[in-house]
């Protein structure tokens, strides 16, 4: 009996040591990084930037660096309607033409959500997208969404607006 109580502390023991070194995490870099990502125009001619105007059918030529201290991982660009003009308190900017605007009612607003994959080992990374805007959506007021996110799972958010024009 007092072989059979020992055996069951042992396992017991073995167990709760062997499902702390699982939880313990690793010793690798990524366990370490505990600093979100950063978005940034230095150095390059950014775009889109706060205020600018499209048209539709032409071409928005996304460029940002993107920059994290142990490792990048994805980002995400997404584009939506901001017809009721409401915020994502990224920034402070309020662009002159939208100050007075009223609530617009979407007819066909245009929507795009894409991920992108940075290669594996970066540290800095100029993104270059060329993105098409349909030429048969409506116009108005949008936000220009930019989600980065680093290897660690640290996410950094910007939020732009712009405007889309006949």
């Amino acid at each position: 009996m007092i072989i059979r109580q020992k055996m069951k502390k042992i396992i017991l023991s073995l167990f709760v040591l062997c499902t702390l070194s699982a939880c313990g995490g690793s010793d690798d870099e990524t366990s370490k990084d505990m600093t979100k990502p950063a978005i940034s125009d230095m150095g390059i001619t950014a775009n889109p930037i706060d205020c600018q105007q499209y048209h539709r059918g032409e071409v928005i030529p996304f460029c940002y660096t993107f920059t994290d201290d142990v490792e990048l991982g994805n980002y995400n660009i997404e584009i939506h309607n901001n017809f009721e003009h409401h915020t994502h308190s990224t920034t402070s900017v309020e662009c002159e033409e939208e100050e007075h605007h009223e609530e617009k009612t979407p007819v066909k607003p245009w929507v795009f959500n894409q991920d992108y994959t940075i290669p594996s080992g970066q540290r800095t990374y100029t993104s270059r997208v060329n993105i098409n805007i349909p030429s048969d959506i409506d116009t108005g007021d949008y936000h220009f969404m930019i989600r980065l996110t680093d290897r660690a799972g640290w996410q950094e958010l910007k939020s732009i607006a712009v405007k889309i024009v006949e």
